[in-house]
């Protein structure tokens, strides 16, 4: 009786450690989306200009990761964003990578048009694990809560079954990969479409070099007193307080 019990149990385990299968590198996809104009303000130029674009700016992110290190960047727009020029320079040139054995992260961001690289910790994020699950791209994703940047609440579904604890942009924190995203302050979510276990080329995951870098404090202290007086136009100074919190938030991201 004893030995069939054993049997049962060896076959068992088995079969779990055939079903459950952890992933430490591959090629996440990105479908990212964010609704544009309600990002824009109320005055007459911003409404005469939500007239020629599409309600939904599109893009498609790549996450690679591989030895506990990864990089995250942009591949390509969707047909149907119809947007001017300037509003997609930001998206293509951001770059950010994380390296997760060291806690350093380096990410280029464009602000205002010219491209900055940070080099600095991975930001620690405060998260809320709830019982709540949903499928993407295939794998069972449990909900969590977090806050970044004092006051902005996201809301991740991640899998334990990709072992990397990273997520788009520099949202990381999570006991596996965060494959979906949404970030209600800034109108944008992000949802992994396809995962490709074959990497091409893991030596395109690499930091961004650059002649000057920054932090984080001492960036951000310097966009804040060269764009000091540009939020204190017209009277709505709530809308104007909005305005310059979209612009941080997105420029820190």
């Amino acid at each position: 009786m004893k030995s069939i019990l054993f049997f049962i149990a060896a076959l068992l385990f088995t079969t779990t450690s055939k079903a459950q299968q952890f992933i430490d590198e591959a090629v996440i996809e990105y479908e990212v989306n964010t609704n544009l104009k309600k990002t824009m303000s109320n005055d007459s130029w911003d409404e005469m200009m939500k007239e020629n674009l599409s309600d939904l700016k599109i893009s498609y992110f790549t996450y690679t990761f591989a030895d506990n290190k990864s990089i995250y960047k942009f591949d390509r727009w969707s047909p149907k964003t119809r947007i001017p020029k300037h509003e997609k320079d930001a998206d293509e040139e951001n770059i950010w990578y994380s390296d997760f054995a060291t806690r350093k992260m380096n990410m280029q961001k464009q602000i205002v048009g010219t491209n900055f690289v940070i080099d600095d910790s991975i930001p620690n994020i405060q998260w809320k694990i709830t019982n709540e699950h949903r499928e993407i791209a295939g794998y069972n994703c449990r909900k969590a809560v977090g806050k970044i940047m004092d006051d902005v609440y996201v809301f991740a579904f991640y899998t334990d079954d990709i072992t990397i604890s990273g997520g788009p942009c520099s949202i990381n924190g999570l006991p596996g990969m965060i494959l979906g995203l949404s970030i209600p302050r800034l109108y944008t979510s992000f949802i992994a479409t396809k995962i490709d276990l074959k990497i091409i080329n893991p030596s395109d995951i690499k930091p961004i070099t650059a002649k000057k870098t920054y932090d984080l404090v001492g960036l951000k202290s310097m966009i804040e007193e060269k764009t000091k007086d540009w939020f204190k136009y017209g009277e709505d100074k709530e809308e104007n307080k909005r305005q310059k919190n979209l612009f941080l938030w997105n420029a820190f991201l």
